[in-house]
């Protein structure tokens, strides 16, 4: 953890996955971040990965860091101490994160009534108002067509396991926040942030080029395995079984290939009889299939540790293909080698490897990675130190359950 955001305080009430790792985010940088569920926990508060005690890995992995304070929202009174916990004083407060439906209690003109400066960022599924999950977003941009081997349209689509759009949404709420935070430091002007899940994939499909392909030439992309289309890229398979990709980008890249491969009399030929030239990025794509042929003989005749030492000795680019099983036994990235893991202890379920932000800043010092809090953990803390409540009031919501504690 680094404190470059101390001092910024965020009240989230999300599920799942975009919108509580946009706060995770935020919080790893040192806001503070409250997180508000129902006493009993959300509608994610078990979601699977779980313990054998059926408590949930995936719900703490994505609330590091932050406080915890159980209320009965469904309650007036616990809507009004959430209001006022969303509006509360502070020059770098006022800021709300939610994945829940705005409007009632939680509606931006609602809460814009405690505090005219209010930054509420809403996150959507679509910029129709409908729900949506990674999945039915990821179907709706095409990518599931181009994963496998086919033709398009002739191949049943395969999803992928990885939330992409969820985890790029999170970031991007990160951003969206800490701009429109900005914007009120310069202006004094608060204001409601919206973002659909559907549009962070449609944007992503524009960035990076699938759009203007379809458009300008007016073609449909095919599923091509575990090539990388318009370089050269592929996977092998080497003699002891193990199996790693390799990648020729770069014009380095490339020439460190067909160098470790011994295979240059073989590489001109077949560009020769192609009419090709593998200088070019499209042209290796072009010819992806036969240099895989030509390629293949060294892997399979070289153990995995003979093949990686020679392909580390000509600078080649190349990953090995891992289980997560694999990789946290047995990669030493996936450790306390690397900096960016801490083994820390959580509460109730055990200690193990949790990252902190990937970014470093250098002007800050690291401080210890913060566990998920227990549910409702924080909450006599916020609500006497935040909320300012005397020991009667508080002792009053908790014995009449508008509240809750860990």
């Amino acid at each position: 953890m680094q404190n470059i955001l101390s001092g910024l305080r965020v009240v989230e009430g999300s599920a799942f996955v975009a919108a509580p790792s946009g706060g995770m985010t935020l919080a790893q940088l040192g806001a503070d971040v409250i997180r508000f569920d129902p006493i009993v926990g959300g509608i994610d508060y078990r979601r699977w990965p779980v313990t054998k005690d059926q408590k949930s890995l995936y719900w703490h992995s994505l609330n590091k860091g932050k406080r915890s304070i159980a209320v009965d929202f469904k309650r007036p009174e616990g809507q009004e101490l959430l209001t006022r916990l969303i509006a509360a004083p502070g020059e770098q407060a006022g800021m709300f994160l939610t994945n829940f439906p705005a409007k009632g209690w939680l509606s931006y003109e609602r809460l814009r009534q405690e505090r005219e400066d209010l930054i509420y960022l809403n996150l959507v599924g679509d910029r129709h108002g409908r729900g949506a999950l990674d999945y039915t977003v990821n179907c709706k941009v095409g990518f599931p067509s181009m994963t496998g081997v086919g033709h398009s349209g002739d191949i049943a689509p395969l999803n992928n396991p990885m939330p992409a759009w969820d985890v790029i949404t999170g970031q991007q709420i990160a951003l969206g926040l800490l701009a429109a935070e900005r914007h009120r430091a310069r202006t004094g002007e608060g204001q409601l942030v919206r973002i659909a899940l559907a549009d962070v994939a449609l944007a992503t499909l524009g960035n990076l080029g699938y759009v203007a392909e379809a458009m300008i030439n007016g073609t449909e992309r095919d599923a091509i395995g575990n090539n990388i289309y318009g370089t050269y890229g592929h996977d092998f398979q080497c003699k002891d079984g193990e199996r790693l990709m390799v990648v020729g980008v770069s014009p380095n890249q490339w020439r460190a290939l067909v160098q470790v491969t011994g295979t240059e009399n073989e590489i001109k030929a077949l560009q020769d009889r192609l009419g090709l030239d593998f200088r070019k990025e499209g042209d290796r794509y072009k010819g992806r299939d036969g240099i895989t042929e030509v390629f293949k003989p060294w892997f399979a005749d070289r153990n995995f540790s003979e093949v990686t030492a020679e392909l580390d000795k000509v600078g080649a680019c190349w990953g090995k293909y891992q289980t997560v099983k694999e990789a946290v036994e047995q990669d030493i990235d996936c450790s306390v080698d690397n900096p960016l893991f801490q083994m820390v202890e959580q509460p109730g379920i055990g200690k193990y490897l949790m990252p902190d932000h990937p970014l470093r800043f250098t002007s800050v010092e690291r401080e210890p990675v913060r566990p998920a809090p227990k549910l409702g953990e924080h909450t006599e803390e916020i609500l006497a130190d935040t909320l300012g409540l005397s020991a009667p009031e508080i002792a009053r919501l908790f014995d009449e359950k508008i509240v809750a504690s860990s």
